[in-house]
């Protein structure tokens, strides 16, 4: 199957021109997640959000999100959140849609399986039906809700809510937006102790340690009483939530949970039938197989012992309906303990028989058939039998319903639906020989497994100095990267919430950017000044130290002295020779909005003019001292579209190239400072410097089209510059806005910011503030 992106494009774009620069992206970032057939269902999604007639932004929002949510659920979701979008239309309003697939990335992300993806989508159906004005102010503390509940806390949660606030509207807003002491009741009472979410990744490693495999883990809604873990499909289906026993955490369950299960796939070679097995039966050999697997384990590691003892149950009288149900208590400790008695002689007798012929029959199930027979065989003589509802009442908290051991025969190993890798893109570079001599196949499209890449431009046999590139060839798209974003009204951060696109710059005439250094000859000559006392000089010399390279003879023939008059000697007696380096990375990111395009007053240059010309004197000045260094831009179209350019980058020299960047750079769309600065991050984490800054000039606040409240986008830079300081980044902002000082010191700090109140000054200002930061 092939899914071309122009059979989509014209009629996306005229839905939403904002796509028409990262739409090819948003398809590639798809391609590489989905198989054709989920590719297909994604962009017919896509078709289904213009055809309901909620504007644009419900198309972007639907294109940018459902890449993550597949991530993390699979491309079956697709059609469950097409499906879910479809019914809500025509009960709440586009606003609300785009709330709705905006936090979905997080919700797939918490709820981490497909089928509570799709009871989470059903549920907002039922909310939609019900209380209809919830679904705003839900939305908005969904994160928050996510972290505490599992899905059916949750749908208890809403139902509460649905339920006593049905016709007040007001109390209804405040109840789903966590603001009435109601809704905090109820959420205190639904929350559980150890979510799977949570625990799903030591869980892995916690079982990969025991038996060096992978197990897949998935969390299922343990919405029921008498909620049983079970395997299915290869995979350890565990409840989505559990609270301690005692003195067992909740960890702990889920430790003897998967050890259990692990065991059962781990040390069962064959299955069982049930044929000519009454239900009881079924259930007490099932008993026995679990003891033969835990004996197993335990034999291997021996430590396990502790943690299922400790989980054995000891009930109270009256606990159980019928009185044979202690006695299986007793049964199941003492089959996991020998030398336990249970105070039964034809019991133990049983169990006495398992624990002499374990050791020989450790792999066979049989054992456990022919046991668990004999054990009903028993209580039958007795008449002391219970129905299948009470013997699954059976309180062992972290036993599986032991399904797998009846269907295990029938699965197919080799092909289990539990885990399917992704089939993602691969992309491979090779050389021109292998490039040309490859027959490419036709009928791939973008969606193609595997493209070809060529590090150099191939020009057609019949050369006119023109490439198949700049022919056919489409402009590289990287990757998106997504950040999260600050929401200072619930002091929450909203996870994956923009998007940078790394784009390729535009080239003008390198000669430009020396003609900007000539003018610029007096600046210059300063700077270098500046500069001679920041370079690092050579090589010093480290004396009196203990631990040095080399013996220092004047510390030794003084110590020698001092020892021969009888005095204390100095031991600092060695040197050592270091190299002088400042051991220092710099971004400088400039803001390339479109206001830099406006006239600076007094002059006949732009910002953005005079930002290039800064930029050129801050490089020329970088690069006498020797500092590893980058110059960055960025500009936003909202927070699904943010443009990244890279002007020069750390190992390249100010060549003809770089230099042809710097003069091609243009300014427009607007400013989403917190995600390029987290992006700025991402360059510098890579670095092995000791010291990293981070230089932003900027000629206003930050701001989008797609946020109103002009906090917001302030507030999140200010947390972006707290994030950059815990990965040891320094952030310092130049800021060409004369009326900054009420939003500035706000959020880099009091003394982390300069205001240049003459623009026209900018070139030669921000070497000087450079060294300053640096020396």
């Amino acid at each position: 199957m092939k899914v071309d992106l122009d059979d989509y494009r014209e009629e996306l774009v005229k839905a939403a021109p904002e796509l028409e620069d990262s739409l090819e992206g948003l398809f590639h970032e798809a391609a590489r997640l989905m198989s054709p057939a989920g590719l297909k269902d994604y962009m017919d999604g896509a078709r289904a959000m213009i055809s309901l007639g909620k504007g644009p932004r419900l198309l972007i929002s639907y294109l940018d999100e459902i890449p993550q949510v597949v991530k993390e659920c699979g491309e079956d979701s697709i059609r469950d959140v097409v499906g879910a979008v479809l019914k809500l239309a025509s009960m709440v309003s586009g606003e609300v849609l785009i709330l709705m697939i905006d936090t979905l990335p997080g919700a797939a992300r918490r709820f981490g399986d497909p089928e509570l993806l799709r009871g989470y989508l059903a549920l907002l159906h039922r909310l939609a039906a019900n209380a209809p004005r919830g679904l705003r102010p839900m939305f908005g503390v969904l994160e928050e809700l996510l972290s505490k509940l599992t899905l059916s806390g949750l749908r208890r949660w809403v139902d509460f809510g649905a339920e006593a606030y049905r016709r007040d509207l007001p109390k209804q807003a405040d109840y789903f937006g966590l603001v009435s002491e109601d809704s905090r009741a109820i959420l205190k009472q639904e929350r559980r102790g150890t979510l799977f979410i949570d625990s799903q990744r030591r869980l892995n490693f916690y079982l990969r340690a025991f038996w060096g495999r992978d197990f897949f883990l998935r969390p299922s809604a343990a919405d029921f009483t008498g909620f049983r873990p079970f395997i299915e499909d290869g995979a350890l289906h565990l409840p989505d939530a559990v609270d301690g026993i005692g003195a067992v955490s909740g960890l702990d369950l889920y430790r003897a949970m998967c050890a259990h299960m692990a065991a059962h796939i781990v040390y069962s070679d064959k299955g069982l039938g049930q044929e000519a097995l009454n239900p009881a039966q079924i259930f007490l050999i099932g008993m026995i197989e679990d003891a033969r697997v835990e004996y197993c384990a335990i034999k291997a590691f021996p430590g396990l012992a502790t943690m299922f003892r400790n989980l054995m149950p000891q009930s109270e009288p009256k606990a159980y309906e019928h009185e044979t149900m202690y006695l299986l208590e007793k049964v199941a400790k003492a089959l996991i303990e020998p030398g336990m008695r249970t105070g039964d002689i034809e019991i133990d007798n049983l169990v006495e028989t398992f624990h002499s012929e374990i050791a020989g029959n450790e792999r066979e199930t049989m054992l456990s058939w022919a046991l668990g027979v004999e054990l009903y065989n028993l209580l039958a003589q007795r008449r002391a039998v219970p129905s299948l509802r009470i013997l699954e009442s059976l309180n062992i908290p972290y036993r599986d319903d032991n399904r797998f051991i009846w269907s295990l025969d029938d699965y197919d190993w080799n092909n289990s639906s539990a885990y399917q890798p992704d089939q993602g893109q691969v992309r491979k570079h090779v050389g021109l020989m292998e490039f040309v001599n490859e027959v490419d196949v036709e009928t791939a499209g973008d969606d193609a497994q595997e493209v070809w890449v060529l590090s150099s431009e191939l020009f057609p046999y019949e050369d006119e100095g023109v490439s198949y590139n700049e022919m056919e060839g489409k402009e590289p798209i990287s990757d998106p990267f997504h950040y999260g974003e600050w929401d200072y009204k619930v002091q929450l951060m909203r996870p994956s919430w923009s998007t940078v696109y790394e784009r390729r710059p535009g080239k003008a005439d390198p000669e430009s950017i020396d003609k900007i250094l000539t003018e610029h000859r007096g600046i210059r000559h300063r700077i270098k000044q500046i500069v001679d006392r920041l370079r690092p000089q050579g090589v010093s010399r480290q004396r009196r130290l203990e631990d040095g390279d080399e013996l220092d003879i004047n510390a030794a023939v003084d110590a020698m002295v001092m020892s021969r008059i009888g005095m204390q000697p100095d031991t600092r007696i060695t040197m050592r020779n270091v190299i002088n380096r400042r051991d220092l990375a710099v971004v400088i990111l400039l803001d390339l909005s479109e206001s830099t395009n406006e006239t600076v007053r007094g002059s006949d240059k732009t910002v953005l003019e005079l930002t290039r010309e800064a930029s050129a004197l801050v490089a020329s000045a970088i690069s006498g001292i020797g500092d590893p260094f980058a110059i960055h831009g960025f500009a936003s179209d909202g927070r699904h579209d943010v443009h990244y350019y890279r002007f020069k980058d750390f190992e390249q020299r100010l060549d003809e190239d770089a230099k042809g960047r710097l003069a091609g750079m243009k300014g427009g769309l607007s400013t989403r400072m917190g995600a390029a600065m987290r992006h700025a991050a991402h360059h510098l984490a890579g670095r092995s410097e000791a010291h990293k800054l981070l230089l932003i000039v900027t000629d206003g606040e930050p701001a989008d089209i797609d946020e109103r409240d002009p906090q917001y986008l302030r507030m999140d830079a200010k947390k972006a510059v707290s994030e950059l300081q815990q990965m040891g980044v320094n952030s310092y902002c130049l800021t060409l806005d004369p009326e900054a000082d009420h939003y500035v010191s706000r959020i880099f700090g009091a003394n982390n910011y300069t205001i240049i109140d003459q623009v026209e000054r900018l070139p030669e200002k921000l070497p000087t503030l450079f060294a300053q930061l640096t020396k």
